[in-house]
Order: structure tokens, then C-alpha cells, then sequence
């Protein structure tokens, strides 16, 4: 990364006396030490070498920025499992974040403007914020970005974990992991025997490598490695639950966090499938055939190791090139978190359903118009936009407006609703915690939200990041955050990272003395509490349980009773959002 100098003299004799016991001790004798306190410093020993982070004193925090926690995964270790970054004597000065992994990159939100690709496969690093004065024995947030899979949202250079380890108490950690087909990939040519390697997962096993990494090195930043919570937003949401089940994620984490997490899991030959049809059109590129169809019949007589050499000379940008149209932000679809049944469980929801996962206290939740961020790209409401119809024409907005409704519903029920029933099913899981967000919901009645964006965006996913990390500007709050709303988001803002830090802190998000509405545990009782809604208006906070459960029987029941039924019928059809075990 460009960011070493030399360790020379007066700082040897520091780290050679810090890092002796660790140099001698084992990440494994690491996790049953005692953890002892330390003052925190910008300059730390890792298992590796030492780093040297910087203070951001406008919020009393230290921040390491790029720290390696694999070897970068190019040449020979593409698509292998991640491994244990090398020693170094050097000093590495931990103060740039890293480059993103290859993706399209969306750089000013305008459809007009070309999306372009954008990373480097070197791009296995992380970044830790600590309250500055710490003695240690922190609580440890580490958060798993969201983007598909395939991109960085937001941006991990924008997401500052300042706000939140301050105001929590907490050691925040932020990472990159490997994305689109070069996180997850799974073809016959590529498997050589080893289960981590050919399940493809090979983000997801970043992932656990990430946590392997804090796990024998955040007591040096304050924090506490038996006290770990996974949290994350839309795919960093569902790979949270994906490390639930995961067997070779157990005892890594304490505490869990999924916001917006939608699960879905790909079969082995969807990835053969989804890898035959990028090769064939490369084998057209190429000149190594004539057309798709010769290509075809090429790529069927080629022995696999041949196979496997022709992919391994393709650069990240050659398998990314062929997703030029359906792009939401830059993100692609592409067959991603395989059920291998190694790395993850052959059946997802059997696995929770017969209490095979890692039972830890969870907060589960969505936001109530999730849909709409992405249904306003999507036919035929992204002409309507364009042409400011949705916007003037009453039935084109009320159409809108019903299908964000109950496509987000059946996210609800995906991410929330089904999960925690699931979990509270058995009698030895820790409690339950489910929210909704509704800032900003409502459509044309919603004024917290200037217009046109209370229509369009709304509620939707991915608006409460913002509020979880204390941020203005790091996600949707740069579009529809303005003076005339803060009092009341600012609020909910500090309310909601009141009640994430203290259950960070103890698996509970209540605490004598916030003040604040008691959130209630999900209870599967018929009319017991369900949800906390998060809500403001223009001045203040609106915080309240409610006892509402969905199936997607009831979104159906209701579906039916709608005047425009035939209209919106279609759409709930096709929907990505719906039960599909």
C-alpha cells in the first residue's frame, strides 16, 4: 500500500517489550487469556507489526486506517480462501483507507453518466476507531457494508465509525471483502479438493477471516474479543445471518445486527451456469470463436485446468464488463452465497429452523418503504420519473406508492418477521429485538422529507445508516437531510445509536437512565410486543412498540382486497422479495 517506513531505533526497544508475550503466544491462547486493560495509543502491535494510527480530535477517537488482515488475494490465491497476512519489522502507517475491490462505481447518481469499473483486487484491509483514553474492554461493533455484493455502500472512506465509538463507548470496525465474482464464484474447474475453496464463498470466508484477525488483535485497540457484534445493512445484513448459520463462524462473534437483510442462497450449478456464460463470451472477444454458439462447443472440449488458466488470465474488469445493463447504483446480479454445506448450511432456513446456528442475542429490522430505491429504476416507473409523470399523474403515483407497500411488506416478512419467529422458537435462544424505520414514510403526507424525494425515496432502504452512525452525509442523508429536519432526526439519531451501543454493550438495547421508550423483546404470544417504530417529525423523536406480525398470507389476503389488484398483482409476482425457501 505504499504507507511503510522504517522501524528503527527508539522505537524497537518499545515494540520489542510490547510484542514479546504476543510474539510467543497463539491466536488460540489469545481467546482464552484474560483480557487485560490497556491505554490505547495510536501505536499498536499487531500479530503482524506494528501500526501507527492518527487522533481525530473534533471526536476524541484514534482511527487506524488499512490494515491488512489477509495477503491480497491475487495471482494464485484468486478465488482461494484468504490467507494470514504476512509479519512485517516495518512500521505501518495506518492512516489511508484502502482502494475499494473492483466494482462499478456510480461517481455523481446520474443516470445519464456511464457507470465505471473502479478497484483493486489488493484490497483485503480494515479500519478500527476507539474512543481516545480507553483503558480497554470495549465492546466491539463490526460492521459489514452492504452494495449487493458487488459494491461498496456506502462507501467505507465516507462511513466514519467516529461518532458511534465515541457516543457508545465501543471499538468500531470497518473492512473491505472481496466483491461480484471475485467474492463468490463456483465452477468445477476452479475446486481442487480443499471444502473452503470449492464452495465459492470466498467473500463470506473474508468475512470470518476479518473476524479471525479482531478476534486475536482488538484488545491491543481497546476492545474486547469475547465481546464481538456482527452488524451490517442489505448484504451486509444478510451475510450477518449467513455467519449465524455458518459452522465455521461459531464463537467468533457474541451479538448480532441485520439491517434490511434479505437472504437469499444459490445453488452450485447456477454459479457453473452463471461462469459458462462469461467464458463464452469471452471466448468470442478473444477470436477464440466465431460466435456464441461456436463458443459454446469450444469452451465444452476444454479440460478444466485449461479452463482454469484462461480465467485466472482475465483481469476483474474482463468479468465485470459483461453487466452493462440492469445495474442499480453499480450493483450487478450474479449467483453469490452458495449452499455448499461447509461454509454454509445446504439449507439456509432448515438450519435455523432446527436450531443449528449460532444463538446469540439479534436485532433484526427494515425500513418501511425499502422497495423504493429501487423501484423507482425499475419499468415502468423509472420513464415516469424521467418524464415527471410519477409526479403530476395521481394514478401513476398511487401505483407507485401500492407497490412499494407491499413489496416492502414482503421484505419485512423476509428479513424480520419469518426470521424471528424462527429464532424465538427455541427455548435456548437469547432475546429477540426487531424495529422498523418510518422516517420519512408516507409519501405526499410526509414532511420531514423535502419533495420530490418524499414520494420517490421515502422510507427506503438503506435511509437509516445515517442515524446508526451519527453521520450526515455517508449514506441517503446527503440527499434529504436539511437544517428544517434536524431537531427531529438528530433525535431519533442519537436515540438509535443509544439503543445499538447498549446492546453492543450487553445484548440488551435498554439502559436505566436513557430515557427512552423501554424496546420490548419479539414474543411469539399472539398479542405480545413485536416491533419498536422508529419515527420522528420535524422536532422530535417518535418511538413506539407494536404488537403487528406479517406473513406473506396476510400481504396476500390483503393484496386481493385492493381496487387495483390487477395492477399491482404483476409486480408482487416477480418481486425479489418474497418467501422462496
Amino acid at each position: 500500500m505504499g504507507r511503510r517506513t522504517d522501524f528503527r531505533s527508539n522505537w524497537a526497544v518499545i515494540f520489542i517489550i510490547a510484542g514479546v508475550f504476543t510474539l510467543f503466544m497463539g491466536c488460540g491462547a489469545l481467546e482464552q487469556a484474560t483480557v487485560k486493560k490497556v491505554e490505547v495509543t495510536p501505536l499498536v502491535e499487531t500479530t503482524e507489526g506494528p501500526v501507527l494510527g492518527t487522533e481525530e480530535p473534533a471526536t476524541g477517537t484514534i482511527v487506524w486506517k488499512g490494515i491488512p488482515y489477509a495477503r491480497p488475494p491475487i495471482k494464485d490465491l484468486r478465488w482461494r480462501p484468504p490467507q494470514a497476512p504476512e509479519k512485517r519489522v516495518s512500521l505501518l502507517k495506518a492512516d489511508t483507507f484502502c482502494p475499494l475491490c473492483p466494482q462499478y462505481v456510480d461517481h455523481d447518481r446520474n443516470p445519464a453518466t456511464p457507470q465505471v469499473i473502479m478497484g483493486n483486487e489488493d484490497c483485503l484491509y480494515l479500519n478500527i476507531w476507539a474512543p481516545k483514553g480507553t483503558n480497554g474492554n470495549l465492546p466491539v461493533f463490526f460492521w459489514i457494508h452492504g452494495g449487493g455484493n458487488s459494491i461498496q455502500w456506502p462507501p467505507l472512506s465516507v462511513l466514519s465509525g467516529a461518532h458511534l465509538a465515541s457516543r457508545g463507548k465501543m471499538v468500531v470496525v470497518t473492512f473491505n471483502y472481496r466483491l461480484g465474482p471475485m467474492g463468490f464464484l463456483n465452477h468445477p474447474a476452479l475446486k481442487n479438493g480443499n471444502p473452503e475453496n470449492d464452495s465459492g464463498n470466498f467473500a463470506l470466508l473474508d468475512q470470518i477471516a476479518a473476524l479471525k484477525w479482531i478476534k486475536a488483535n482488538i484488545s491491543r485497540f481497546g476492545g474486547d474479543p469475547n465481546n464481538i457484534t456482527i452488524a451490517g445493512e442489505s448484504a451486509g445484513g444478510q451475510n450477518v445471518l449467513k455467519l449465524i448459520t455458518s459452522p465455521l463462524a461459531r464463537g467468533l462473534f457474541q451479538k448480532a445486527i441485520s439491517q434490511s437483510g434479505v437472504v437469499r442462497i444459490a445453488r452450485a450449478e447456477e454459479g457453473t451456469n452463471y461462469v459458462n456464460g462469461l467464458l463464452i463470451k469471452m471466448l468470442v472477444k478473444d477470436g477464440k470463436a466465431k460466435d456464441e454458439k461456436t463458443a459454446d462447443e469450444v469452451l465444452k472440449a476444454m479440460p478444466l485446468k485449461e479452463v482454469e488458466s484462461y480465467l485466472r488470465t482475465k483481469s476483474a474488469q474482463d468479468f465485470l464488463e459483461w453487466h452493462p445493463e440492469g445495474k442499480a447504483g453499480g450493483m450487478i446480479r450474479f449467483p453469490q452465497c452458495f449452499a455448499d454445506g461447509y461454509v454454509l448450511p445446504k439449507d439456509f432456513y432448515g438450519a435455523i429452523e432446527k436450531g443449528s446456528y449460532s444463538k446469540v442475542p439479534i436485532i433484526l429490522g427494515t425500513n418501511k418503504e425499502e422497495a423504493k430505491i429501487f423501484l423507482r429504476a425499475e419499468p415502468p416507473f423509472a420513464a415516469w420519473r424521467q418524464d415527471n409523470s410519477l409526479l403530476t399523474d395521481r394514478a401513476k403515483m398511487e401505483l407507485y406508492e401500492l407497490v412499494a407497500k407491499y413489496q416492502s411488506a414482503g421484505w419485512k416478512v423476509m428479513a424480520v418477521d419469518y426470521l424471528a419467529r424462527a429464532f424465538r422458537n427455541h427455548r435456548d435462544q437469547p432475546a429477540i429485538y426487531a424495529y422498523e424505520f418510518l422516517w420519512g414514510a408516507g409519501g405526499e403526507k410526509n414532511n420531514v422529507i423535502p419533495p420530490p424525494l418524499n414520494i420517490i425515496l421515502g422510507a427506503c432502504h438503506a435511509m437509516e445508516i445515517d442515524f446508526v452512525f451519527g453521520t450526515e452525509k455517508a449514506s441517503l442523508g446527503a440527499l434529504v437531510f436539511n437544517e428544517k429536519n434536524r431537531p427531529g432526526r438528530t433525535a431519533l439519531s442519537q436515540a438509535m445509536m443509544s439503543y445499538w451501543a447498549n446492546f453492543v454493550q450487553t445484548g440488551d438495547p435498554n439502559r436505566s437512565g436513557d430515557n427512552l421508550p423501554k424496546w420490548l423483546p419479539w414474543s411469539n404470544d399472539a398479542n405480545g410486543p413485536k416491533t419498536i417504530l422508529f419515527d420522528a417529525t420535524l422536532d422530535k423523536a417518535m418511538i413506539s412498540m407494536s404488537t403487528q406480525e406479517l406473513t406473506e398470507g396476510m400481504i396476500e389476503e390483503a393484496l386481493k382486497k385492493e381496487p387495483r389488484y390487477q395492477e399491482i398483482k404483476p409486480f408482487w409476482d416477480n418481486s425479489r422479495y418474497r418467501m422462496r425457501k
